[in-house]
């Protein structure tokens, strides 16, 4: 049975999702329709990517009938309202990250799942890589016995990009590049909310973070340690430190392609895109999709690897971060 994908937003990440896709069997996965604001956005997207329906508005592709699921690709600030008319027209949903804003709306679109019945994941993709998996089983494994400090930094020179330099566009390096310091940590670290967060750093004339270092204190004398920035380049790596060794995440911790595991360097490959791509290794989105496609011939209406309780999490610590930060959005003051 394929899995028909409807596109929301004929942006460049829909288009690199589009590409990512093509690396799957054409009998799993197809793309049905994709919808933008303006119509000619959506017909070029169509034309570009051998998709047969080109719709002006969200609400048509809310209508069609034959989509099973529907990768929600705009920005963040609109997450909220595409998401609750894709579930509310009783279509599943796989929504870009961050999810939402903050707690308050990521909880309405969790109720809102809940009560249409239908799958919806976050996709924080990183997730789903082969060398994310690994990570997994090795811990759970105990290869390098127990995880006393992860530590992990995203930073690049981006302030020519408005959306992370804009209030109103969601700006900020938390929800755009921090965001995936925070949820390796989650993973490492099984969903566990951590004892404390001590949050310190800069942020740019419009009110959005630029820089910070963000360190956590978990039960067990455990700790994690992160950097993230929208104005320098980090090194961008991640290790895990246990009892017994250490796991490396080489550079592009948020998309990785190897692993070091207690000096041993392993290589997880991906497959070459069809189309040029906006960003680094996007066609590592064929993993996420994947999992989605697993999730709906299950019958599941949540992935055990990125379930509701993980986007909570993610999005209370997010809060707390940006509440020591002094960074608030009008969709705090609602």
């Amino acid at each position: 049975m394929t899995t028909r994908w409807g596109i929301c937003s004929a942006g460049k990440i829909s288009h690199d999702f589009a590409v990512a896709l093509k690396t799957l069997p054409a009998e799993d996965h197809q793309v049905v329709a994709v919808a933008a604001r303006k119509l000619e956005d959506a017909q070029e997207f169509a034309r570009k990517h051998s998709i047969s329906r080109g719709y002006g508005s969200y609400e048509e592709l809310a209508r069609d009938p034959d989509i099973d699921v529907v990768y929600v690709g705009n920005i963040h600030p609109y997450h909220l309202k595409a998401c609750l008319l894709f579930m509310n027209a009783k279509k599943n949903v796989l929504c870009e990250k961050p999810l939402a804003m903050n707690t308050k709306e990521v909880k309405e679109i969790l109720d809102s799942a809940k009560r249409n019945q239908v799958f919806l994941m976050e996709a924080v993709w990183t997730r789903f890589f082969p060398a994310s998996v690994e990570v997994r089983k090795l811990l759970a494994e105990g290869e390098i016995g127990e995880v006393k400090m992860v530590r992990s930094e995203f930073g690049i020179p981006a302030l020519h990009i408005r959306r992370l330099v804009k209030k109103e566009l969601g700006g900020g390096a938390l929800l755009s590049l921090g965001m995936y310091c925070v949820q390796l940590v989650c993973m490492v670290y099984n969903g566990e909310r951590p004892e404390s967060i001590q949050a310190t750093g800069v942020c740019l004339e419009t009110g959005v973070d630029e820089t910070v270092v963000v360190t956590l204190k978990f039960s067990e004398k455990r700790m994690a340690v992160f950097t993230y920035s929208s104005s320098i380049q980090l090194p961008n790596d991640a290790i895990i430190v246990g009892t017994k060794g250490t796991i490396q995440i080489p550079a592009r911790m948020w998309c990785p392609t190897s692993l070091i595991v207690n000096g041993k360097e392993t290589q997880y490959p991906l497959p070459e895109p069809c189309l040029p791509l906006n960003f680094h290794n996007s066609t590592g989105m064929r993993y996420e999709a994947e999992e989605v496609r697993q999730c709906l011939l299950k019958g599941l209406k949540e992935s055990p690897v990125m379930s509701h309780s993980d986007s909570l999490l993610l999005v209370e610590l997010e809060d707390e971060i940006r509440r020591q930060m002094g960074v608030v959005y009008s969709q705090d003051c609602q």
